[in-house]
């Protein structure tokens, strides 16, 4: 896994059918500036599109001695090759769109309901991902990379 802030690859796209309902895993997606993906649930600009780590996810479920899709996460993006915990702060470019990384995705006791100790195994190192808002909408594939935005850092974590 690279360390800082790429170059990346999304992995894997999500979308949620309901708010606790399952997820459907796309190709490609559409995500609207102040929004998130077209084809998701309604959500906050400031949760616009969540994070996820391959490489961590992985570790997650090495832990358990388990196996279960990424999805059980209800991320919406799975990165390959990108240390999240270093994008909190920053801008990224994820295909065409900028994504504004505001902060840790904290585990909740849903997790809970799919597999016993998931939410405790997703808490340390950010495991469980980040979460940002969209500030330039477009397209995002199965396969686009993933890196720093041609802009400065955010000063205060919070968005522009």
């Amino acid at each position: 896994m690279t360390s800082g802030l790429g170059p990346g690859r999304v992995a894997g796209i999500a979308v949620r059918s309901a708010k606790k309902g399952p997820m459907r895993e796309l190709s490609r997606a559409t995500a609207k500036a102040n929004g998130g993906l077209v084809e998701d649930i309604r959500v906050s600009p400031r949760r616009g599109l969540t994070l996820l780590s391959l490489e961590q996810w992985r570790e997650t479920l090495a832990e358990l001695n388990t196996e279960l899709p990424w999805h059980t996460r209800r991320a919406n993006l799975l990165i390959e090759g990108l240390w999240l915990p270093d994008c909190i702060g920053r801008r990224l470019a994820v295909g065409e769109v900028w994504l504004d990384i505001l902060g840790e995705t904290k585990p909740c006791e849903l997790m809970n309901e799919y597999h016993p100790g998931l939410e405790q195994a997703l808490r340390p190192g950010v495991r469980a991902g980040v979460h940002g808002r969209v500030v330039r909408g477009g397209e995002i594939a199965v396969g686009a990379s993933v890196e720093a935005a041609p802009e400065e850092p955010l000063e205060d974590g919070r968005g522009r």
